[in-house]
């Protein structure tokens, strides 16, 4: 596990009032009824979702015009090429069962519902979406675009969406233009699969869910002091032996190169990066009593079932080390199609400063070798970064000041930063003294405090420029089946993503936790359990 900061000011009154007047006129714009009419029910007048309700908050809505209805006529478009019929055939997925509807997939003609692959100010990952009452455009310059395009098109319809068996609907998308695109290239949910083993199935439940919510990456915590869960050809032992048990004991488990190669693949049909994590030189048990001769006295010690930290270390000292490394790395980087390998670095309490970085700079250009970019905890910044390396900083508000500057000073000499401060977007610390699941070391973190924080000014003395991005880390101490994985991760999982897509302009708590609570109805459908904060104004059963 990983264990800062001052809290940004807020937006002032009269931005407030800007935003609370928009939203009233996207209510009146999009036919809203009175007060308490959910979305998309039969009501007298039927309510469409507001554009600028979604989550995260887009970059610019023009709300006007009359809302598009769905219907058994309804067909879907798309145009270019087959990575465009994929997104479509995606969006078709979700919105046969619960609409009923046949909802062809067509690549000429007239449609209710288009996707359009077209130059444009969008970037890899941003969309243009226009509701008008012929129909429903998204328009983007790459599949992503299209794919994150049509997840603000599921907000905007009623949450019944998402069930798996017919609904009344009506399903209407609000009039006018939703412009987005997202502020940080890198957004990030970690999942540690180490502490206890997660199957595949469940890591494809939570591609599924980080995906609503327009995250792009995919860190896997692969191996720690209590399983190593990614089977290594050149080092069998390691899964075999060193994924056998986990935390409280237990079976364990660990990925086959299929398995991990089926999880890359299904990432990447949600348009996520997978970032695999080699956890080094500390948090190795695992390895060290897999492989006597990876031990300084060449003596393997047992398997460890507890949750202590910082009691292992690879022999910085001897050749056979950086083989393994090399080995390893290797064959993950081979198996991974992204651009990042992650080497940890941190809590290395068993490893002298002096052997820290002798090792660091062997580890660092094993990486390269592979054609992979670093991505280290921030306490690599203790060594020299490689060029083009990311740092992860996850300290709290109690982290020293010396602590920071030395990720600041990294950061001005060119080393870019991935923000996961433990007492912001750790989404397995408790919520309150209350909470049955989770870890405490970095304080509570309720919804508001898990949102109320800028990454752009968070960490001081690092330049805005340095920020590439933000990540929500899931550690599994305490967590093992999807519905306790849930329960930790919602309702501060949206939060982050926010963080990490909307301008900084948007964010705002009064606001957003109206939008979050709008959310519970979908979760509902969707089968994702969550935690009820009492800052949230949930809606009444």
């Amino acid at each position: 596990m990983r264990r800062h900061h001052r809290t940004t000011p807020r937006h002032s009154r009269t931005g407030r009032l800007a935003r609370v007047l928009g939203a009233l006129l996207l209510v009146a714009a999009a036919g809203a009824v009175t007060a308490g009419a959910a979305p998309g029910k039969a009501s007298g007048t039927a309510a469409a979702t507001p554009l600028d309700q979604v989550i995260p908050a887009p970059a610019a809505v023009r709300p006007g015009g009359s809302p598009y209805r769905i219907t058994a006529a309804t067909r879907i478009r798309v145009d270019g090429g087959e990575e465009a019929r994929r997104v479509g055939a995606y969006l078709a997925d979700i919105l046969r069962p619960s609409t009923g509807y046949p909802l062809p997939l067509v690549t000429s003609g007239p449609a209710g519902i288009r996707l359009k692959l077209a130059e444009g100010p969008y970037g890899t990952e941003g969309y243009r979406l226009d509701s008008r009452p012929a129909g429903v455009t998204i328009t983007a310059a790459a599949p992503a675009g299209l794919f994150h395009g049509v997840q603000t098109l599921r907000q905007l319809l009623p949450p019944a969406v998402e069930k798996r068996t017919p609904q009344p609907g009506p399903w209407l998308v609000a009039g006018g233009t939703v412009e987005d695109r997202p502020r940080y290239a890198y957004r990030g949910a970690m999942l540690d699969v180490a502490r206890h083993f997660l199957t595949v199935e469940q890591v494809k439940r939570y591609i599924d869910e980080i995906a609503l919510y327009k995250f792009n990456t995919l860190r896997l915590h692969l191996s720690d002091d209590q399983g190593w869960r990614i089977a290594i050809d050149s080092w069998p032992r390691l899964a075999t032996y060193g994924g056998s048990t986990q935390v409280g004991g237990g079976p364990g488990g660990y990925y086959t190169k299929d398995d991990y190669r089926e999880i890359v693949r299904y990432a990447a049909s949600r348009y996520l990066e997978v970032v695999p994590e080699i956890d080094t030189p500390g948090h190795t048990n695992a390895a060290l009593a897999s492989y006597a001769e990876l031990n300084c006295d060449g003596v393997a010690p047992p398997l460890y079932t507890g949750t202590s930290v910082g009691f292992s270390s690879l022999c910085v000292d001897k050749d056979i080390t950086y083989t393994f490394l090399d080995d390893v790395i290797r064959e993950v980087a081979a198996l991974t199609p992204g651009r990042y390998l992650h080497i940890g670095g941190d809590e290395a309490h068993s490893t002298s400063h002096e052997d820290y970085v002798t090792f660091m700079d062997r580890a660092q250009p094993i990486v390269a070798t592979y054609g992979k970019t670093v991505i280290g905890w921030h306490q690599l910044t203790a060594t020299t970064p490689a060029e083009g390396a990311l740092v992860q900083y996850w300290g709290t508000d109690s982290t020293s000041d010396s602590e920071k500057e030395q990720v600041a000073r990294a950061a001005r000499n060119g080393t870019g930063v991935i923000l996961s401060p433990a007492d912001r977007i750790y989404v397995d610390m408790k919520y309150t003294p209350d909470t049955p699941l989770g870890k405490s070391w970095a304080g509570y973190v309720e919804v508001q405090r898990s949102y109320d924080w800028d990454p752009g000014s968070y960490l001081p003395g690092v330049p805005a420029s340095a920020v590439k991005g933000v990540e929500a880390a899931l550690w599994t101490e305490t967590l093992s089946t999807s519905d306790e994985l849930d329960y930790m991760a919602f309702p501060r999982l949206p939060g982050a993503a926010e963080l990490g897509w909307s301008p900084a302009a948007t964010h705002d708590w009064d606001t957003y936790k109206v939008r979050l609570a709008a959310q519970a109805p979908r979760w509902d459908a969707l089968g994702i359990g969550y935690y009820r904060s009492p800052q949230v104004p949930w809606p009444s059963a």
